[in-house]
């Protein structure tokens, strides 16, 4: 993600937080799971990855981890920020 601008924050890169959880799913009809089998419930250790990045490199993220990930459909949540600027006028 480093390597597409993501992890940025001021005069620092490679910025990011991760944390062992617990990942629960049920694979449906037509989906083609990595792990688990259509219509159990599957559960697995997964690492949620939290990093900021600027919105221009936001689609160049997303497209990066979509390639290395290996689930048909990795968890992705987009979460707008305030700017700096208005959390200092607070």
């Amino acid at each position: 993600m480093q390597s597409v601008g993501a992890g940025k924050i001021g005069n620092y890169d490679s910025c990011l937080a991760y944390s062992r959880v617990t990942g629960t799913w049920r694979p449906l009809q037509g989906s083609h799971p990595y792990i688990g089998t259509c219509n159990e419930i599957s559960e697995a250790p997964e690492i949620k990855v939290e990093v900021n990045i600027q919105e221009e490199a936001l689609q160049g993220t997303l497209k990066a981890i979509r390639e290395v990930h290996p689930y048909e459909e990795p968890v992705i949540n987009v979460i707008p920020l305030y700017p700096d600027k208005v959390v200092e006028n607070s």
